[in-house]
């Protein structure tokens, strides 16, 4: 069960952070879990400084055999009554399929949150499916849409990704933004960093940096070599 439990929006620089109107019982109550939305806010295509939801941008992260490629697709679906920006993930090692997930995102015209409302996964063994661990849609089995990156992020915010009890949880935490990285794709500065959780494997931790006009450089060991729009592509205009 939830509870509800009365915020105050925010406000620094003039800029809105997100309005907890929900958090989870317990010790999960420090971490954002429901955020104030308002009728016809989301949309499918645009981008905050560090997430871009627009047809064609990829991102591919490296470290030895392992490669992620993760691609805006030219593809929407209604996920809880909200049309979302499809987002395929595909992991290889050593050539070999290992993972395609299709992710469902939508970002706000007010604050440029951009909102996760789930994953459909599919695992690979030798070439063949053998499982869909982590699966998840917001509106199913009392799953919800979580946050995954803010407009205008705060250090020290807390939020939950994903809420999808008993399938995925994952929480982040803002720890700096303020770090850099050289990666083959070149010297990034001004990085937002989190840390990642879940309370379905607690002592595990997980780092992720993102960098300003770019997105995703580093997750875990994984380090950006490329970024861009895919020829034939042209970028989206930003939701107003």
């Amino acid at each position: 069960m939830q509870r509800a439990v009365a915020v105050t929006a925010v406000i620094a620089a003039g800029m809105v952070a997100a309005i907890a109107v929900r958090r989870l019982p317990g010790p999960e109550q420090d971490w954002t879990s429901a955020f104030h939305l308002e009728p016809g806010e989301l949309v499918a295509t645009g981008r905050n400084p560090w997430f871009v939801l627009e047809p064609g941008y990829t991102l591919t992260l490296v470290d030895g055999a392992e490669r992620l490629v993760i691609t805006v697709l030219d593809e929407t679906r209604v996920i809880d009554n909200i049309e979302t920006r499809v987002i395929e993930e595909r992991e290889t090692d050593d050539g070999q399929l290992v993972e395609i997930s299709r992710n469902f995102f939508a970002i706000s015209r007010r604050t440029s949150n951009v909102f996760y409302f789930g994953e459909e996964v599919d695992i690979y063994e030798n070439g063949v499916v053998t499982g869909h661990e982590g699966q998840w849609l917001s509106g199913v089995n009392g799953a919800r849409f979580g946050l995954m990156m803010p407009g205008s992020p705060l250090l020290g915010a807390r939020y939950y990704q994903e809420i999808a009890p008993g399938a995925a949880m994952d929480r982040a935490e803002i720890v700096s933004l303020s770090d850099s990285l050289v990666t083959p794709a070149g010297r990034f500065t001004l990085l937002l960093r989190t840390a990642e959780t879940t309370p379905l494997e607690p002592g595990v931790r997980e780092f992720k940096l993102y960098a300003p006009g770019v997105g995703l450089v580093r997750d875990g060991s994984l380090s950006l070599v490329q970024h861009g729009v895919a020829a034939g592509q042209t970028r989206s205009p930003q939701p107003r």
